[in-house]
């Protein structure tokens, strides 16, 4: 790769002033939520999910199917969620599958996180899970994000994915370390979109009638089995057969052969949260199971395609920011951007109206707004008053959030997570390369070291092998010899 016209200077801002700080977004106090102020973090999530059109900036391909939620246990004392009030109660839902860094006219069968985006159509309004087959990401802020995925996409010069790209960023930033390691293991090319677990990712914030809270995750694990592709498989696979995830769902919907999933969460009182071992907001980490169990509470089936992909598909919308009544965000990074950057984009990408489209229409009432007109506008309102308060018999406000507030203090800034006692980007990889079997490690080493052995400068591998090293010894030995093997 030759590199060509590169930048130099200050890092600045659009309208050209210099950024103080491009790894952290400014916070209310440490560890309090994102502030609308950061004009640098707005401007960067708001440019770049309006870089291209008009297919997803992330996540462009995808398949979708519609489906059944059942409630199967009783957690009225953790959530007032009316969707989650009654064991046996269904709800209907709409499920995207979607690899991440492709664009329409990719491959499925290739090495990617995949997308778990599921929207149910609850009696209070649609409530959207945004989620991921894996159940950390790449890095904790959502300030890094448009970076992250541009060492994902096409390089401005080569028009290609350039492994010095991809591991320049990823040695750069070692809370990657975990995911990476998931990505290049076993799990990183499901064998279908049915045979793979989906995750919330996040944390979430539940609360009960009482006003107690409780921070949650989400946990889908599929009633098929878990089956993956090895990297040969998986190339043979995409050459053959690029639509191969999408048709499997399709036709095993046709034949009657629904795809389920055991929905579980683990659930953590709010109060423990300050004192926990490490931050339980990170994205970069999992809450071990020993301290807080998976919990099963339904069941998830899907059982209807669409009949249209463009209409209900590629105009389908999920935004992490659309909540019900005992069902909130938490202080994570990464999701309070994506609060705003999901929602920015459908805005951007479908219209201003796309909650009017009938995937993504509410189903147990029509919306009730004063937002008129714009794009896709289809003059429901007729002549309704657009404002309020009003004495017309308008919709009111109700004077109950949806979720409860969550104390702050401190000075605004661009602050860095609060400090737990065993905060560390490393540890977790680690446990998890301690986890595979001999066989499974030499497929990781063997995945990761082709890909390195790509990069084109010494330094540059290195600094990646150092990280890998720094979670295990023999983890990073291994890997290094495999990578001077390959490089001669």
């Amino acid at each position: 790769m030759t590199v060509q016209d590169n930048i130099t200077g200050p890092l600045t801002t659009e309208s050209g002033a210099p950024v103080a700080d491009n790894q952290n977004s400014e916070t209310a106090g440490i560890g309090g939520p994102v502030l609308i102020q950061d004009q640098h973090l707005i401007e960067k999530l708001a440019h770049f999910n309006r870089e291209r059109i008009p297919e997803r900036i992330v996540h462009a391909r995808g398949a979708g199917a519609y489906g059944t939620f059942t409630l199967t246990a009783d957690v009225s004392k953790y959530t007032r969620a009316a969707f989650l009030s009654e064991v046996g109660k269904q709800t209907e839902t709409f499920l995207r599958f979607s690899t991440v860094a492709g664009n329409l006219g990719s491959a499925d069968a290739v090495r990617d996180p995949r997308g778990f985006a599921l929207k149910f159509y609850t009696e209070d309004g649609n409530y959207d899970l945004v989620g991921n087959n894996t159940p950390v990401f790449f890095i904790k802020d959502a300030i890094k994000f448009p970076d992250f995925i541009h060492t994902q996409k096409r390089d401005p010069y080569t028009g290609s994915q350039e492994a010095d790209n991809v591991w320049d960023f990823w040695g750069l930033s070692p809370e990657a370390t975990h995911q990476v390691t998931w990505l290049f293991g076993d799990r990183g090319i499901p064998a279908s979109y049915r045979h793979m677990n989906g995750y919330g990712s996040h944390t979430y914030q539940w609360n009960n009638a009482a006003g107690e809270v409780f921070w949650v995750k989400y946990h889908f694990k599929t009633d098929q089995g878990i089956k993956n592709l090895t990297a040969a498989e998986a190339a043979e696979t995409a050459g053959a057969d690029p639509d191969s995830h999408q048709r499997d769902l399709r036709e095993a919907i046709e034949r009657g052969d629904f795809p389920t999933w055991t929905v579980q969460v683990q659930i953590m009182p709010a109060a423990e949260a300050a004192n926990y071992r490490f931050n339980p907001f990170d994205l970069t980490k999992v809450w071990p199971h020993e301290d807080y169990p998976p919990i099963e509470i339904g069941k998830l089936e899907l059982n209807r395609n669409p009949r249209n992909i463009f209409a209900e598909v590629e105009q389908s919308i999920f935004s992490p920011a659309h909540f019900v009544s005992g069902i909130g965000p938490s202080p994570d990074k990464m999701l309070q951007g994506r609060l705003f950057a999901y929602g920015d984009a459908h805005r951007y990408r479908v219209g201003i109206n796309a909650d009017h489209l009938p995937v993504n229409r509410p189903h147990a009432a029509e919306a009730r707004t004063y937002g008129r007109d714009g794009f896709l506008y289809d003059g429901r309102h007729a002549g309704a008053k657009n404002y309020e308060p009003n004495s017309f018999g308008g919709p009111a406000e109700t004077g109950r959030p949806l979720w409860q507030p969550s104390p702050v203090s401190g000075r605004t800034g661009d602050h860095e997570a609060p400090s737990h006692a065993e905060d560390d980007d490393f540890v977790q990889a680690g446990n998890l390369y301690r986890l595979m079997s001999d066989d499974e490690k030499g497929r990781l080493i063997d995945n990761l070291a082709q890909f390195i052995a790509k990069v084109s400068r010494d330094d540059i591998a290195q600094r990646a092998i150092e990280n890998f090293r720094k979670a295990d010894a023999d983890y990073g030995k291994r890997l290094e010899a495999a990578v001077q093997a390959l490089r001669g």
